[in-house]
C-alpha cells in the first residue's frame, strides 16, 4: 500500500514507473470503448471512495473512469452529507469507516492538515486530488502529456509557467526537481512562489528561474503552462489582483517569443489569463491534456495498490 500525496515526497523512479505504465495502458485502449475494462481487470472488486470539499470536473471524471477501466468501482461522497462536517464525527472515526468499506480514498480538500490526519488513521491508500499546497495528480499527468506530444524526455525541454504562484505551480516546481527540467516562472513580484517550496528545490540542487518580465520568462520555451489568476475561494481584492497580472496575459504576441513549436497547457477551468485566439489555437493542447488524466490516474491507482507492471 502506498499513498500519493505530494510529488516532493515520492521517489523520482516511482514517478517514472507510473508514467511508463500509463503509456503502455493508453496504447492498449485504442480499440476499446470508454467503459470497457482493461485486460486482466487488475482492480476487480476494488472500491475507490472519493470526497470533494471543493468543486471538481476533470479530477472527478478521470478517477471515475480510471477505476472503472481497471475493473473496480467508485463512490463519491459530499462532505455536507457526512457526520464529519455536520455531526461532529472525528476524522479518526471517519477513517475507520472508510477503511472498512473502501479500498482507497481520494480527497480534494481545502485544508492540507486534513490529508495528514486522514493519512494517520486510514489503513487504505490516500490520494491527494488537490489541496491548498499541491495538485500532484494534475502535474504528473501534464508531464505525461508534454512527453507524449514532444516525443522526448521533459528533462530536455524548457518549461515555463506564466501566472499566479499557487498549488499547481508548487507541484510543477516539485516535478522540475524529480524530472530534472529547467523551469522558468513568470509572475509579478508580489506573487512569487512560496519560499518553502523554493528552499526545498534549492536543497535538492535545483534552481527555479523567476522573471517579473513575461517576455523573458517565455523566451525559447517548449511548453507554457498557465492557470486561473483568481482561484476558487481566493480571498483577495480580485480587481486589484487582475490588474497586477495584465502584463502576464497569454497572447499570440507573448507566445511569439517562445519556440515556434511551443505548446500551451492549462489545467482548467480558465479565466481571463489567456486570449481565446491562443486557447483555441493549434498550439493549445488543453483537451488532450485533460483526457490524458484518465490514463495517468489509472497508473497512480495501480501504484497505490502495489500493482504496477
Amino acid at each position: 500500500m502506498k499513498n500519493f500525496i505530494d510529488l516532493k515526497n515520492l521517489p523520482a523512479s516511482d514517478l517514472r514507473k507510473i508514467l511508463n505504465d500509463a503509456k503502455k495502458r493508453k496504447k492498449l485502449r485504442n480499440k476499446l470503448n470508454t467503459l470497457d475494462v482493461d485486460k486482466g481487470s487488475p482492480l476487480k472488486g476494488k472500491l475507490l471512495i472519493q470526497m470533494f470539499e471543493k468543486s471538481s470536473l476533470r479530477t472527478r471524471l478521470s478517477f471515475y473512469l480510471a477505476i472503472k477501466q481497471l475493473g473496480g468501482s467508485t463512490l463519491t461522497l459530499r462532505p455536507d452529507e457526512l457526520h464529519l462536517s455536520t455531526g461532529g464525527e472525528s476524522i479518526e472515526d471517519t477513517s475507520k469507516i472508510l477503511s472498512t468499506f473502501g479500498n482507497a480514498f481520494m480527497l480534494r480538500t481545502d485544508d492540507d492538515k486534513k490529508i495528514d490526519e486522514f493519512k494517520k488513521f486510514l489503513s487504505i491508500p490516500i490520494i491527494n486530488g488537490l489541496s491548498p499546497s499541491s495538485h500532484p495528480t494534475q502535474i504528473l499527468s501534464d508531464i505525461f502529456t508534454v512527453e507524449e506530444i514532444k516525443k522526448k524526455p521533459v528533462s530536455k525541454l524548457n518549461i515555463t509557467w506564466i501566472g499566479d504562484s499557487n498549488n499547481v505551480l508548487n507541484s510543477l516546481i516539485a516535478a522540475s526537481v524529480k524530472f530534472s527540467f529547467r523551469l522558468n516562472v513568470g509572475c509579478p513580484k508580489k506573487y512569487q512562489p512560496d519560499k518553502k517550496i523554493l528552499d526545498w528545490a534549492k536543497k535538492a540542487n535545483k534552481k527555479i528561474y523567476i522573471f517579473n518580465d513575461p517576455k523573458k520568462a517565455v523566451l525559447n520555451a517548449d511548453v507554457i503552462f498557465s492557470d486561473k489568476v483568481i482561484s476558487l475561494n481566493d480571498k483577495v481584492n480580485k480587481k486589484k489582483k487582475l490588474k497586477h497580472f495584465e502584463r502576464f496575459k497569454i497572447t499570440k504576441k507573448l507566445i511569439s517569443y517562445a519556440r515556434k513549436d511551443c505548446i500551451f497547457l492549462h489545467c482548467l477551468p480558465r479565466g481571463k489569463e489567456v486570449d481565446e485566439n491562443v486557447f483555441y489555437s493549434k498550439q493549445s493542447k488543453v483537451w488532450h491534456q485533460a483526457f490524458n488524466r484518465v490514463h495517468v490516474q489509472k497508473s497512480i491507482l495501480l501504484y497505490c495498490f502495489g500493482k504496477l507492471r
